[in-house]
């Protein structure tokens, strides 16, 4: 084996989104592996938990007041790559504003490297934004939704 085929096995795993590879080949055997150090490994949304306080006025109605401190979450792209709500272009959203969600229901997907990644609510809450266009492009730990949790 020459680095030549060992360069396209990396390409191969990276590809295809392989996290181990053994290849034998004229008495020869190799294995690559990737470590789980590193952002490239992580596989699931990153939750960040945060406090909206809005400024209160004098003249506001006691029901606004009680609502002036919402604990919220935003639900962060685990990846880079394009960000979609629906699995295609003529379905429903998998997720609304204004929607609960549960824990482990697929709320958007993620395509990278041409991979469809169904990325799941880690939490029970309500969706209060959406904050990704459908088809624009994500970065690793964008935030993607906000969340209430309940």
């Amino acid at each position: 084996m020459n680095i030549k085929e060992i360069k396209e096995m990396i390409n191969l795993m990276n590809e295809n989104g392989l996290m181990e590879l053994e290849i034998e080949k004229d008495g020869m055997r190799i294995r690559l592996k990737k470590t789980s150090s590193g952002i490239d490994s992580f596989s699931g949304p990153i939750l960040v938990e945060k406090e909206n306080v809005s400024q209160v006025s004098e003249k506001q109605p006691m029901a606004t007041l009680e609502r002036m401190s919402i604990k919220t979450v935003e639900i962060k792209s685990p990846m880079v790559g394009t960000f979609y709500r629906a699995p295609n272009p003529e379905a429903p959203p998998y997720a609304e504003v204004g929607q609960v969600i549960e824990p482990g229901q697929v709320i958007c997907i993620v395509e990278a490297m041409k991979l469809m990644n169904e990325i799941k609510s880690e939490i029970k809450g309500k969706i209060l934004e959406v904050l990704v266009d459908n088809a624009e492009p994500v970065e690793f730990g964008q935030p993607m939704f906000l969340i209430e949790p309940l």
